[in-house]
This record gives C-alpha cells, sequence and structure tokens, in this order.
C-alpha cells in the first residue's frame, strides 16, 4: 500500500483558524468532515488517515506554529518511513489570485517561512508543494495584518468550491502522480 504525508501548513489557536495563513488546515479540516476523519494529537501535531483506492493519506496539521513546520514534517516522514516524492505541503500563496491552486515539484521558499523551515530541516527543496492563492489585495506594509486576517466576505463566498478542488487535487496526487495533476489542475 502506498503512503503519502499530506501537510497542512497552519498556526494553532482559534484566533488564526479562519485566517488567510491558515488555508492548509482549512483544507485538511474539509477533507476531513468530507470524509467522516477525526483528527487526534499526537506528537508534533494533528493527525488523522485517510484511505482511498488503495492509498493512505495522512494528513497532518503541525502544532509547532507555521514557521517552525519543517519539525513536524521531517518527524512524521521518518516515523512513517514516507519517500520524499509522497510528501505534499498545502500552504497559502501571495503570488497567486484568490482561490487558484498551484502544484510545484521543486522550488523556493518564496519568503514563505514555513517552507523555509522545512526546506531547511529537509535539506532540500526537491518536495510537492500545493499552493492556495491568497492574493495580494493589501497596502504597503498591511502584508502580516493581511496574511493573519481573516477571509472577506466575498471570499468565504467562493472558498466552499475552492476547498472542494482542493480534495480533487489531494486525491489525484495520490493516485493519478504528481504530472498528471499539476496537468489537470494548475491555474485552475
Amino acid at each position: 500500500m502506498k503512503k503519502f504525508l499530506i501537510v497542512g501548513l497552519g498556526n494553532i489557536g482559534s484566533q488564526y483558524a479562519n485566517t488567510r495563513h491558515n488555508i492548509g488546515f482549512k483544507v485538511l479540516d474539509a477533507l476531513a468532515e468530507k470524509e467522516d476523519l477525526v483528527f487526534e494529537t499526537q506528537k508534533l501535531g494533528d493527525l488523522t488517515t485517510y484511505k482511498f483506492k488503495g492509498r493512505t493519506f495522512i494528513l497532518l496539521k503541525p502544532s509547532t506554529f507555521m514557521n517552525l513546520s519543517g519539525k513536524s514534517v521531517l518527524y512524521w516522514l521518518t516515523k512513517e518511513k514516507i519517500p520524499l516524492e509522497n510528501l505534499l505541503i498545502i500552504t497559502d500563496d501571495l503570488n497567486l489570485p484568490f482561490g487558484s491552486l498551484r502544484l510545484k515539484i521543486k522550488g523556493s521558499d518564496g519568503g514563505h517561512n514555513g517552507l523555509k523551515d522545512i526546506q531547511d530541516k529537509l535539506q532540500t527543496n526537491k518536495y510537492n508543494r500545493f499552493r492556495f492563492g491568497i492574493s495580494d489585495k493589501f497596502g504597503k506594509g498591511r502584508q502580516v495584518d493581511y496574511v493573519l486576517g481573516e477571509w472577506s466576505n466575498e471570499e468565504s463566498e467562493k472558498l466552499t468550491e475552492r476547498l472542494e478542488k482542493s480534495i480533487e487535487l489531494i486525491k489525484s496526487f495520490g493516485t493519478a502522480g504528481i504530472n498528471n495533476t499539476m496537468n489537470t489542475f494548475n491555474g485552475k
């Protein structure tokens, strides 16, 4: 049976629950809700397991706070003996329009501290990342407030459909492979 580690980046605590920066947690929560899965608090994160078409998806929401996510990712990759190519990190991206999806095999951290820590702990930038666009509609010097701000009413209305599409992307990643998934979902 093939195993995958699907990591949603976010910050723990109710004050962050509905913020743009927590889209990784929100995507995994949507998948868990749809499939009646329950997260359990374990070492360095909340986890649940989803089985689909002969694959096992270990869903991880690190409890280390966003900027220290690498420790949790490395621990669970090692503990579950999951190869690096079966890792998928879900993160927010300011450089993409709201709701756009982009899957990449490698890349820079793009100034994202969570990705920076993962890259540091894994000692490589060659890991799969699923970037969810949150747009860059903020004024000069307001980036932190925007990222840690809650979704606008307009964004919230569109979020349900975008979360559904994100769940499809995760399933495709595990069953159809990264290249087919990129062709199907990137920019959609």
